[in-house]
């Protein structure tokens, strides 16, 4: 039998947390490793220990922790499915920032299909893989990250939505297959991107 995918919860409602605990661990699929509810704890910290395969997360989250950047912040952390926890009706520009999304309204059944959708649509985006050329853009983009800049800051820097940056470096991780921070720096410095002073 394959392994239970790993899930982080992060809600500042503890029921609503335990409640999708509670359906998603009676799936044959998920894992719950962790709830976050208390706001005060930080969760980035404990994402890139755990390195869940999914995150579900409540976007006010963003809002109680002053962070504008919301989804292109954990874009910046991990590599996991990150689905919005809708529990207010959220519209759709800020669902369009996450990989999936379900709703404390749908069924059990229907959290765990939406689930299992997110993930079998962010493994056939990676499976997409070409191992094509960087176009000059993706490689502008690749010099950012390894100097250390934060996709909000490289938006700022090139004039683009954050959007297109989290979009940029989910094709540059499909087509050289590197997703950290590190090994895309090393990867930029063995392409000749950036020389070694240029790093942070």
């Amino acid at each position: 039998m394959e392994d239970k995918k790993s899930v982080i919860l992060v809600s500042p409602s503890e029921m609503v947390a335990r409640g999708l605990e509670v359906v998603l661990g009676d799936s044959a699929e998920f894992r719950v490793e962790e709830i976050f509810h208390d706001l005060s704890r930080p969760v980035e910290a404990r994402l890139r220990i755990v390195d869940p395969d999914i995150v579900i997360i409540d976007p006010t989250v963003f809002d109680f922790r002053s962070r504008k950047e919301g989804r292109g912040r954990l874009a910046d952390i991990c590599d996991s499915i990150v689905i919005a926890l809708d529990v207010s009706g959220l519209t759709d520009d800020v669902l369009r920032q996450y990989d999936g999304s379900v709703s404390i309204y749908d069924r059990p059944d229907e959290v765990v299909r939406k689930v299992r959708s997110s993930m079998e649509s962010k493994q056939t985006d990676s499976i997409v893989s070409d191992g094509g050329e960087l176009s000059s853009r993706e490689k502008e983009i690749l010099v950012c990250v390894a100097k250390g800049m934060l996709n909000k800051e490289i938006a700022d820097k090139l004039n683009l939505s954050i959007y297109t940056v989290i979009t940029h470096r989910k094709n540059i991780t499909r087509k050289i297959g590197i997703k950290t921070v590190a090994g895309l720096t090393v990867y930029a410095l063995l392409n000749n991107l950036i020389d070694m002073n240029s790093v942070q």
